[in-house]
Protein backbone atom coordinates (compact mmCIF):
# COMPACT_ATOMS: atom_id res chain seq x y z
CA UNK A 1 0.00 0.00 0.00
CA UNK A 2 1.06 3.60 -1.14
CA UNK A 3 -0.27 7.03 -0.22
CA UNK A 4 -2.08 8.86 -2.73
CA UNK A 5 -0.75 12.35 -2.91
CA UNK A 6 0.99 14.17 -5.29
CA UNK A 7 1.56 16.90 -3.23
CA UNK A 8 2.76 16.93 0.13
CA UNK A 9 0.94 19.23 1.07
CA UNK A 10 -2.57 17.81 0.25
CA UNK A 11 -0.63 14.42 1.82
CA UNK A 12 -3.90 13.28 4.62
CA UNK A 13 -3.40 11.29 8.56
CA UNK A 14 -4.31 8.27 6.24
CA UNK A 15 -1.34 9.01 3.97
CA UNK A 16 1.26 9.41 6.73
CA UNK A 17 -0.65 5.65 9.07
CA UNK A 18 0.57 4.33 5.70
CA UNK A 19 4.02 5.94 5.53
CA UNK A 20 5.58 6.03 8.82
CA UNK A 21 5.81 2.58 9.26
CA UNK A 22 7.53 1.82 6.35
CA UNK A 23 9.93 5.18 7.50
CA UNK A 24 10.50 3.37 11.13
CA UNK A 25 11.51 0.42 8.99
CA UNK A 26 13.76 2.25 6.45
CA UNK A 27 15.53 3.56 9.71
CA UNK A 28 16.15 0.56 11.61
CA UNK A 29 17.97 -0.38 8.32
CA UNK A 30 20.44 2.34 8.89
CA UNK A 31 23.22 0.58 10.40
CA UNK A 32 23.68 -1.91 7.84
CA UNK A 33 23.54 0.66 5.21
CA UNK A 34 26.14 2.32 6.92
CA UNK A 35 28.44 -1.03 7.19
CA UNK A 36 27.79 -1.38 3.67
CA UNK A 37 29.29 2.11 2.70
CA UNK A 38 32.30 1.73 5.29
CA UNK A 39 32.76 -1.51 2.62
CA UNK A 40 33.04 1.02 0.07
CA UNK A 41 36.30 2.38 2.19
CA UNK A 42 37.73 -1.29 1.48
CA UNK A 43 40.74 -1.30 -1.03
CA UNK A 44 40.77 2.20 -1.51
CA UNK A 45 44.42 3.80 -1.06
CA UNK A 46 44.18 6.95 -2.24
CA UNK A 47 48.19 6.85 -1.99
CA UNK A 48 47.93 6.35 1.66
CA UNK A 49 50.25 3.18 3.63
CA UNK A 50 46.48 1.55 4.34
CA UNK A 51 43.26 2.17 2.83
CA UNK A 52 40.64 3.88 4.33
CA UNK A 53 38.98 1.54 6.02
CA UNK A 54 41.81 -0.07 7.69
CA UNK A 55 42.32 3.67 8.67
CA UNK A 56 39.03 4.09 10.29
CA UNK A 57 39.36 0.36 11.66
CA UNK A 58 42.58 1.49 13.58
CA UNK A 59 41.37 4.45 14.56
CA UNK A 60 38.24 2.89 16.25
CA UNK A 61 40.54 0.34 18.13
CA UNK A 62 42.38 2.72 18.84
CA UNK A 63 39.65 4.32 21.19
CA UNK A 64 38.34 1.50 22.16
CA UNK A 65 41.41 0.14 23.61
CA UNK A 66 41.82 3.48 25.51
CA UNK A 67 38.44 2.89 27.31
CA UNK A 68 36.36 5.45 25.32
CA UNK A 69 32.62 5.02 25.07
CA UNK A 70 30.37 2.84 21.90
CA UNK A 71 29.67 6.73 20.66
CA UNK A 72 33.20 8.21 20.73
CA UNK A 73 34.58 4.41 19.02
CA UNK A 74 31.60 4.72 16.52
CA UNK A 75 32.53 8.24 16.01
CA UNK A 76 35.96 7.34 15.27
CA UNK A 77 35.06 4.49 13.22
CA UNK A 78 33.04 6.82 10.95
CA UNK A 79 35.22 9.93 11.05
CA UNK A 80 36.61 9.78 7.15
CA UNK A 81 33.05 7.82 5.96
CA UNK A 82 32.45 10.82 3.86
CA UNK A 83 35.89 10.42 1.90
CA UNK A 84 33.91 8.54 -0.56
CA UNK A 85 31.08 11.02 -1.59
CA UNK A 86 32.61 14.67 -0.05
CA UNK A 87 35.88 14.54 -0.77
CA UNK A 88 36.23 18.09 -0.38
CA UNK A 89 34.31 17.83 2.70
CA UNK A 90 34.63 14.62 4.64
CA UNK A 91 34.19 15.76 8.09
CA UNK A 92 31.17 17.36 7.22
CA UNK A 93 29.61 14.61 5.39
CA UNK A 94 30.24 12.08 8.29
CA UNK A 95 29.36 14.68 11.13
CA UNK A 96 26.07 14.87 9.24
CA UNK A 97 25.36 11.64 9.37
CA UNK A 98 26.70 11.26 13.35
CA UNK A 99 24.54 14.32 14.55
CA UNK A 100 20.82 12.67 15.72
CA UNK A 101 22.85 9.80 17.31
CA UNK A 102 25.83 11.38 19.53
CA UNK A 103 26.54 14.44 21.31
CA UNK A 104 27.33 17.69 20.80
CA UNK A 105 30.98 17.57 21.59
CA UNK A 106 31.58 13.87 19.77
CA UNK A 107 29.50 16.14 16.86
CA UNK A 108 32.16 19.16 16.66
CA UNK A 109 34.71 16.93 17.43
CA UNK A 110 34.32 15.14 13.68
CA UNK A 111 33.09 17.88 12.03
CA UNK A 112 36.41 19.72 12.85
CA UNK A 113 38.66 16.73 12.82
CA UNK A 114 40.26 17.85 9.56
CA UNK A 115 41.01 21.00 10.40
CA UNK A 116 43.13 19.75 13.34
CA UNK A 117 44.28 16.19 10.98
CA UNK A 118 45.87 19.90 8.84
CA UNK A 119 48.15 20.56 11.39
CA UNK A 120 50.16 17.40 10.55
CA UNK A 121 50.45 17.79 6.92
CA UNK A 122 48.67 21.23 5.20
CA UNK A 123 52.21 22.98 5.22
CA UNK A 124 53.07 20.59 2.60
CA UNK A 125 49.88 21.66 0.69
CA UNK A 126 50.66 25.03 1.04
CA UNK A 127 48.20 25.31 3.10
CA UNK A 128 48.25 26.82 6.85
CA UNK A 129 48.93 24.25 9.83
CA UNK A 130 47.46 26.03 12.32
CA UNK A 131 43.98 26.65 10.99
CA UNK A 132 42.79 25.07 13.80
CA UNK A 133 43.86 27.66 16.05
CA UNK A 134 40.79 29.49 14.83
CA UNK A 135 39.01 26.93 17.43
CA UNK A 136 41.16 27.38 20.40
CA UNK A 137 38.12 29.58 22.16
CA UNK A 138 35.84 26.25 21.80
CA UNK A 139 35.31 24.44 24.73
CA UNK A 140 36.06 21.06 22.10
CA UNK A 141 38.97 22.50 21.16
CA UNK A 142 41.74 20.16 23.39
CA UNK A 143 39.27 17.08 22.88
CA UNK A 144 39.60 17.49 19.42
CA UNK A 145 42.94 17.96 19.32
CA UNK A 146 43.72 14.66 21.79
CA UNK A 147 41.84 12.85 19.13
CA UNK A 148 44.18 13.31 16.39
CA UNK A 149 46.85 12.61 18.40
CA UNK A 150 45.68 10.05 20.26
CA UNK A 151 43.54 7.90 17.57
CA UNK A 152 43.36 9.21 13.97
CA UNK A 153 46.96 10.49 13.59
CA UNK A 154 48.68 7.27 14.49
CA UNK A 155 46.27 4.88 12.26
CA UNK A 156 48.02 4.37 9.21
CA UNK A 157 50.02 1.71 10.45
CA UNK A 158 50.50 -1.12 7.85
CA UNK A 159 52.13 -3.59 10.14
CA UNK A 160 49.22 -4.14 12.01
CA UNK A 161 47.01 -7.08 11.56
CA UNK A 162 43.79 -6.26 9.09
CA UNK A 163 41.10 -5.80 11.43
CA UNK A 164 37.35 -6.73 10.27
CA UNK A 165 34.61 -4.48 10.25
CA UNK A 166 32.22 -6.56 12.31
CA UNK A 167 34.70 -5.91 15.65
CA UNK A 168 32.38 -2.78 15.97
CA UNK A 169 29.00 -3.80 14.56
CA UNK A 170 27.88 -3.96 17.88
CA UNK A 171 28.72 -0.89 19.00
CA UNK A 172 27.57 0.84 15.79
CA UNK A 173 23.88 -0.92 16.21
CA UNK A 174 23.61 0.86 19.82
CA UNK A 175 24.67 4.35 18.87
CA UNK A 176 22.56 4.32 15.70
CA UNK A 177 19.47 2.48 17.56
CA UNK A 178 17.41 5.71 18.25
CA UNK A 179 18.14 9.17 17.85
CA UNK A 180 19.11 11.97 20.60
CA UNK A 181 18.83 15.00 18.06
CA UNK A 182 16.85 14.94 15.13
CA UNK A 183 13.64 16.50 14.42
CA UNK A 184 11.95 13.73 13.70
CA UNK A 185 12.42 11.99 16.87
CA UNK A 186 9.23 12.18 18.84
CA UNK A 187 7.25 11.15 15.21
CA UNK A 188 9.46 8.11 15.07
CA UNK A 189 8.74 7.10 18.95
CA UNK A 190 4.74 8.04 18.83
CA UNK A 191 4.21 5.29 15.86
Amino acid sequence: MQATFTKMSQSTMEDWQIIMPEQLAFFKKLPDRILSHMELLDGDYGGFPIDRLQHSLQTAHRAAEAGEDDEYVVCALLHDIGDTLGSANHADVAAAILQPFVSEENHWMIKHHAIFQGYNFFHFLGADRNMRDQFRGSDNFKRTARFIAKYDDPAFDPSWAKLELALFEPQLRRVFAEPKNSLYKEAMSAV
